[in-house]
């Protein structure tokens, strides 16, 4: 695959509204700012152009009028990753692109670059299929993937980048091509797990799973408990098999009418559970957690693998949200010391969420077709989220930072769907090796920079 660094001639904005059939605003615009909103509120997204794509061509489009012209050009879709924003940027967005084709007897799904998950658990539960969906149904499915994609069940089925057959992307030259094992092998490998700054997605199929129920949920602790059930639970946690999974998190609830009664405003810690094989030996493998401590609410059963959000239960709407992220190689009892020292009950907190999730099994293993997903090395995963609203919104950054140092001595390394930095400080969450690949492939795909609003640390 050849991409030519040739410059084009000049592309007027007249040429750009004559090219794409979907809505281009500019910020005199009237739905300009709604066209770039996404999930997080405390985003701020900027551009010179919005180009609201309705086809892979518009895309096409979007990027050769970009590369004209000597802008940048980036993608949001959902709006749960952080904001593309500076002058002289073209932004395409994607929602649009929302097609879903299942095709049961392949067990495979195609999926527009706008479809969430959501959208896609509404196609493949009627045959009892699943793919390798993360903890909340509301996130991009292309997005999500492409970035590592970790699952409740990624103990049995690994990372969803790993399930991927397919791309069809817009390169920095402005073409639509499809990337797979067999042609364009150094994209397909990079975007997979490098997913920034080597092509715009609009579309991606990867592979599905039967199945149709799994047994799991959750179980609310008191948080005055906390340290008894954290040190029960990484005692417990690398104890299990494969096909079961679990994250402990503390909460801190809002006074939400919402939320069940007994968790309106309280601190809990929540126990996430999952297990994909037999409904018995899965309650048998949780009985030892439910002795932890005083419960406030358990909702763990045999659930259909559509509700698989009620395991996590994150929150379904837009909100302004912070977070940062860390691999562990070890959850030891002084690791469970540290992080309760940081943001355990005794802490004026404004971390909402602080989660440790158990890795391990297939997350651990290279796949048949390998590619770029970073993280493969870690034990366990913490990340920490903070709502910057009300009376506490400016310590957020300092608590999140206190948790990340807290952990410090066992960490390995984070995941980029969760470490929480900006583009330029993402480098260092790959080895050597794979970080001189992932610039070697940018590079050579995108020598003059189209592509920066995706990733401003390529080519400086």
């Amino acid at each position: 695959m050849s991409i030519t660094s040739e410059p084009l001639e000049s592309a007027s904005f007249d040429s750009l509204l004559s090219a794409v059939s979907g809505p281009v605003f500019t910020p005199a615009d009237e739905g300009y700012a709604g066209e770039l909103s996404g999930f997080n509120l405390i985003a701020a997204p900027a551009a010179d152009v919005v180009v609201a794509a309705e086809s892979a061509d518009d895309v096409a489009a979007a990027v050769r009028y970009a590369r004209a012209n000597g802008l940048r050009v980036g993608a949001r879709a959902t709006g749960h990753g952080l904001p593309i924003e500076g002058r002289g940027t073209v932004v395409i967005t994607t929602s649009r692109l929302n097609q879903v084709t299942v095709d049961p007897v392949a067990r495979t799904a195609r999926v527009g670059a706008g479809v969430r998950w959501r959208d896609v658990i509404a196609a493949t539960a009627p045959h009892g299929l699943t793919g390798v969906v993360g903890s909340s149904s509301s996130v991009g499915v292309v997005g999500y993937t492409l970035g590592g994609g970790l699952s409740p069940l990624g103990r049995q089925f690994g990372w969803a980048a790993d399930h991927v057959r397919s791309i069809e992307l817009a390169t920095a030259d402005g073409h639509i091509r499809t990337v797979d094992a067999s042609a364009g092998s150094d994209l397909f490998w990079a975007i997979r797990g490098g997913r920034d700054g080597f092509g715009i997605v609009t579309a991606i199929e990867f592979e599905l799973f039967d199945l149709p129920t799994i047994y799991g949920g959750g179980i609310f602790f008191a948080g005055s408990a906390a340290r008894d059930v954290l040190h029960a639970w990484r005692e417990w946690a690398p104890s299990l098999p494969e096909e079961a999974g679990t994250s402990i998190a503390v909460l801190r609830l809002p006074p939400d009418p919402n939320l069940p009664a007994p968790l309106q405003g309280r601190l809990a810690v929540h126990v996430r559970y999952t297990h994909t094989g037999d409904p018995a030996t899965a309650a048998a493998l949780l009985a030892p957690m439910r002795t932890a401590g005083p419960i406030l609410l358990e909702n763990v059963d045999i659930l259909p693998t559509a509700a698989l959000d009620a395991v996590h239960m994150d929150p379904p709407g837009p909100m302004p949200s912070a977070e940062r992220g860390a691999l562990l190689d070890d959850f030891s009892a002084e690791t469970a010391e540290a992080l309760l020292a940081a943001a355990g009950p005794q802490v004026a907190s404004p971390l909402a969420i602080v989660e440790v999730r158990l890795l391990g099994g297939r997350l651990t293993r290279p796949q048949r077709t390998a590619n770029a997903v970073a993280g493969r090395h870690g034990a366990f995963h913490v990340i920490a989220i903070g709502v910057p609203a009300g009376p506490l919104a400016d310590q957020v950054g300092p608590h999140l930072q206190a948790v990340t140092d807290a952990v410090s001595p066992w960490r390995c390394g984070a995941l980029l769907n969760f470490c929480g930095l900006p583009a330029a400080e993402r480098a260092g969450l790959w080895g050597t090796e794979d970080r001189m690949r992932l610039e070697s492939i940018r590079r050579r795909h995108d020598p003059t920079g189209v592509l920066r609003a995706n990733d401003p640390s390529v080519l400086g």
